[in-house]
């Protein structure tokens, strides 16, 4: 263990904010699973606490992992990482509708551990660090608007494509994270205003497509529609099951008070769907008050002042892209969850990071972190990086 601590390099502060999140997560998860215990018949919570702490550590191990791989070989393994993302969120759009009665075109299962994985959360990290790559390797160049369709905008638009037609608020997501890193990488805005703008109108028709064709995703374009519609409007009558979910979630954010209830004493989590997970804020400050919201938004807010430094002292363009591209969508997530919890947003069924329970979220979450704390590491002397060569560099200036 000392040697395993010993071997930990990089921002220890970001080090600390991941761990205080990830050991808090433990209350409100086991809180929570008391619901999908009870619904699903046995009755044992120790077993959703035990599975959570499993994908924790899986998730730790990535991390340790990928902090120790040095930053720069990750723009090459992004062009070799995409190609197979492209491939799985394929298969996934493609093996059916449901598993377990969920929709599978979200997740895939993978062989002999019969877990599931959402393809799509693994898509963004390897994009954007793909994006960022390309924007590094133009930085200072000229070029035309025609010149980054096919190598930047190609590879945007088939991962946003595959995304879409089963979880509109993530291909948005991400939609809006690449609009970010390219303005922040200095793409001109004449461009990208050109690519919002056809991005807005390709939405626009894929919408009246499944209007009019409404067995091409039965109920995907009805569910985006009424989850806005409902927002917007409150007396509409929407989805009844999100109405549900957004008023126990409000019940359970006005009873918290203060101090809150005290750890594992919420009474929402019984009756809140999703209380593990989409609506984990809410069983928070029902159970720790406004002091435990604010400490969970200040921990995001430290995060993202770490991410801010740690882009700033890196010590080229691309170490500065590459955390401001897998480290925004981290922030950005954690917002828009527990916005969804006050009523700020929409539904959009997006979890909260390092907190809410779920394999892909927490693994996905680790490996962007990984990737920001191996750009904050003390980095090899120049000279040595320049004798060191990088097949994966000559990859990636090649393509």
């Amino acid at each position: 263990m000392k040697s395993l601590l010993n071997n930990i390099k990089g921002d220890k502060v970001l080090w600390a904010i991941i761990a205080v999140l990830a050991l808090f997560s433990f209350m409100p998860v086991y809180s929570a699973s008391s619901n999908l215990a009870y619904t699903g018949g046995s009755g044992n919570t120790l077993k959703f606490l035990v599975k959570h702490g499993v994908h924790l550590l899986l998730g730790f191990s990535i991390l340790y992992g990928v902090h120790r791989i040095p930053y720069r070989y990750f723009k090459g393994l992004s062009y070799i990482g995409l190609p197979i993302v492209v491939v799985l969120l394929l298969v996934t759009l493609l093996q059916g509708n449901t598993i377990g009665g969920a929709n599978a075109s979200r997740w895939i299962r993978i062989p002999v551990v019969g877990m599931t994985f959402q393809t799509s959360a693994l898509a963004s990290v390897m994009l954007l660090t793909f994006v960022a790559g390309y924007l590094a390797r133009v930085l200072g160049k000229k070029y035309s608007f025609k010149d980054s369709i096919l190598p930047l905008w190609m590879p945007v638009a088939i991962v946003l494509m595959l995304i879409l037609p089963a979880n509109f608020s993530t291909a948005a997501i991400i939609f809006v994270m690449v609009a970010t890193l390219v303005f922040v990488g200095g793409y001109p805005l004449k461009y990208l205003t050109v690519i919002i703008l056809s991005g807005i109108v390709a939405l626009v028709l894929f919408v009246l497509v499944n209007k009019a064709f409404p067995d091409l995703m039965p109920n995907r374009i009805d569910t985006w529609i009424s989850r806005i519609e409902s927002f917007m409007d409150k007396d509409t009558e929407g989805s009844k099951s999100e109405k549900y979910q957004i008023e126990r979630a409000k019940i359970a954010i006005a009873t918290g008070g203060i101090i809150g209830k005290g750890p594992g004493k919420s009474e929402q989590r019984n009756l809140l769907p999703q209380s593990s997970s989409d609506f984990i804020y809410a069983i928070v400050v029902e159970e720790f008050g406004l002091v435990g919201a604010f400490l969970i938004l200040f921990a995001y807010l430290m995060m993202l002042g770490r991410i801010l430094i740690i882009s700033h002292n890196a010590t080229d363009v691309y170490g500065k892209l590459l955390v401001i591209g897998v480290g925004l969508p981290i922030i950005f997530q954690a917002f828009i969850n527990m916005a969804v919890a006050v009523e700020l947003f929409p539904v959009t069924g997006q979890t909260l990071p390092l907190i809410s329970s779920g394999g892909s979220s927490i693994w996905m979450t680790c490996l962007a972190l990984g990737i920001i704390i191996s750009v904050s590491a003390k980095q090899e002397p120049k000279e040595k990086e320049e004798e060191d060569l990088n097949p994966l560099d000559i990859l990636s200036e090649t393509i």
